[in-house]
């Protein structure tokens, strides 16, 4: 495998661990308002990559099709949302704020069902990052190293913020400082191990792209829609949730256009 793609790879489950080192560094929890801007970011940033690096590269390719090139993006998009929905009823994992756990009753502590909820949305992710460098080794136009890169980043960035919320929840559930960060980091794996198998398969999947990419897309907006948003919306100051999306979108949305 070429070093760039490798790095490429890479370049979001950095992201996470950067994020969950804050927990060697930071002694109590992320404040609220803080936490929900993180949040709004973070699906700011989901919705602008599904949109300009999955969506509209997947109907590029099908532009063959003609004007049912929109076709593999909106079958793959449910096809993602269906995927994603699917896990969250075999899957348990516990969201953030929440006493309630969701998905098969099993006798897990809290702080593994809120390794397993971000775990769970870090795969579309790292789904995402594997299809797109999965188009760049196939050589695919419509799909460039530059635009892959941003799309990592963006991803990366998001992640962050991500890292944090969960490691420093799970340092207040009582963990050590060293635990909190090595099941933040864990959670992040996922992402890196998906965007390998991705790409190790290219050459099978090359005839199903489009619709591998709008997959992507419908599995991050699910996990936009279903979870970080009412994440941060609930309760007082939901416009700062409101904020902070509208900035990770801009961001993701730059970083696309001007890298890819």
């Amino acid at each position: 495998m070429r070093v760039d793609i490798f790095w490429g790879i890479m370049i979001p489950f950095i992201g996470t661990t950067a994020g969950a080192a804050c927990v060697l560094f930071l002694k109590n929890k992320i404040p609220e308002l803080v936490q929900k801007s993180l949040l709004g970011f973070a699906s700011g940033v989901m919705v602008a990559a599904a949109v300009w690096s999955l969506l509209i590269p997947a109907m590029d390719m099908s532009g063959g099709l003609g004007k049912l090139s929109f076709l593999p993006a909106v079958c793959g998009l449910f096809l993602g949302v269906a995927f994603l929905l699917g896990m969250d009823k075999m899957i348990p994992h516990l969201h953030l704020g929440c006493e309630v756990s969701e998905g098969p009753q099993v006798a897990l502590k809290k702080t593994t069902m809120l390794v397993l909820a971000v775990t769970l949305h870090n795969i579309p992710e790292g789904m995402a990052v594997g299809v797109v460098f999965a188009g760049v080794v196939m050589g695919e136009s419509e799909v460039s190293m530059a635009g892959a890169l941003a799309l990592a980043a963006g991803i990366a960035i998001q992640n962050f913020p991500e890292g944090a919320i969960i490691s420093l929840p799970l340092r207040s559930e009582g963990e050590s400082r060293r635990k909190a960060f090595f099941h933040g980091t864990l959670s992040g794996v996922v992402e890196p191990a998906a965007a390998f198998l991705t790409i190790l398969l290219a050459r099978f999947v090359e005839p199903v792209l489009p619709y591998l990419l709008a997959f992507a897309a419908g599995a991050m907006l699910y996990v936009v829609v279903e979870e970080l948003i009412p994440e941060a919306s609930q309760g007082e100051h939901s416009n700062i949730g409101t904020i902070g999306f509208a900035i990770g979108f801009a961001v993701m949305m730059m970083l696309d256009v001007a890298l890819g």
